[in-house]
């Protein structure tokens, strides 16, 4: 009854499947095998991503209903969007704990869900480019084996770093990053942003990171520190939905202590924001709803209410992982837009 009610009321195609995930995981009963992974991609290929500024793709949208359009053409600064996990189903080939770039149904699901619902919502203010990567599989993250864990990790960033090398000797030319991710993207970003940032020559292009949806640590970093206020800039900011008054049994394990920023004002602190700070979320058939949620930080959390939708009196969700972006995809589009103006002005 609560799926189908979420289904009938507030589908967020983003990550559907990883809650349904979270609730039937798949089990791999293997070991992880090196001899045994996919090809490594060709990121000198168009079909290597999921998203460039040279080709037609799902990043180019803009919700219905939003009036909005796509500014990649004229963007003076590049996203580098790293996607989730959408590997969370029995797998149907020989390759269990890394997926496949040449998937095509994966692809068309990884397309038609964190690429529309969430990379969209950088195309006001920068240029998207998004790696498809042999991504690990959704049970590299409940799995009691840290050692397939790890080299399934590793594989995929091994991908992630290529894509980004090939990127920077191709396209960038010094223009000005935007860093944005969401969970597994952003196991991969935090360290992608250590690898070739922090401290490094490039920090000085770094206009902001964007980790959401993993639980990321005010020391992740050495000189890349949590923005506090929306035009802060050369920092990162990162946050993970919950209902108010949820606790989870993993909130000690590294979710208290995260940096928990508000993405209706920008800052770290625990005042309530409400939905009236809100410009719009993303919901059904990536179509924009007005004052989709309020927003409170509360040790390491953020906290919502409901959601502000159609028969939110029936939603039951406690964890909006789904949601962290699409709750908000409005204010993240204009903090965007803010922080690039900032960065270009210094």
């Amino acid at each position: 009854m609560r799926n189908t009610i979420i289904l009938s009321f507030f589908y967020f195609l983003s990550f559907l499947s990883v809650k349904i995930a979270a609730q039937n995981t798949v089990v791999l009963k293997t070991h992880f095998d090196l001899n045994n992974t996919p090809k490594v991609p060709d990121y000198f290929q168009n079909e290597a991503w999921a998203a460039l500024p040279t080709k037609i793709d799902a990043a180019d949208k803009t919700p219905l209903k939003s009036n909005l359009s796509d500014k990649q053409n004229d963007a003076k600064a590049d996203v580098f969007f790293l996607h989730p996990t959408t590997y969370t189903y029995q797998p149907k080939n020989q390759f269990e704990w890394n997926a496949d770039v040449n998937d095509a149904e994966l692809n068309e699901k990884t397309d038609n869900s964190t690429i529309l619902n969430q990379a969209t919502a950088f195309n006001g203010s920068g240029k998207i480019y998004a790696p498809r990567y042999r991504q690990a599989h959704y049970y590299s993250f409940v799995t009691s084996n840290a050692d397939d864990k790890k080299q399934a990790l590793d594989l995929a960033y091994s991908d992630i770093k290529t894509a980004f090398e090939y990127y920077l000797k191709n396209w960038n030319q010094g223009r000005p990053i935007i860093i944005a991710s969401h969970s597994q993207g952003t196991v991969h970003a935090k360290r992608l942003l250590k690898e070739f940032f922090d401290g490094k020559p490039l920090q000085k292009q770094l206009v902001e990171a964007y980790l959401i949806g993993i639980a990321t640590q005010p020391d992740t970093f050495e000189k890349i520190k949590p923005s506090n206020a929306p035009n802060e800039i050369g920092g990162f900011v990162s946050w993970n939905t919950y209902a108010r008054d949820f606790m989870p049994e993993y909130h000690s394990n590294g979710l208290k202590t995260a940096v928990s920023t508000n993405p209706l004002t920008w800052k770290c602190d625990e005042e309530f924001a409400p939905k009236e700070l809100n410009k719009g979320g993303v919901g059904l058939k990536y179509t924009f709803v007005k004052q989709a949620a309020d927003a409170q930080n509360h040790q390491g959390m953020l906290w919502i209410n409901k959601p502000y939708v159609r028969g939110r009196a029936f939603l039951k969700t406690k964890v909006w992982h789904i949601a962290d972006i699409n709750l908000f995809w409005m204010n993240i589009r204009e903090n965007v837009a803010l922080r690039l103006e900032t960065y270009l002005k210094q």
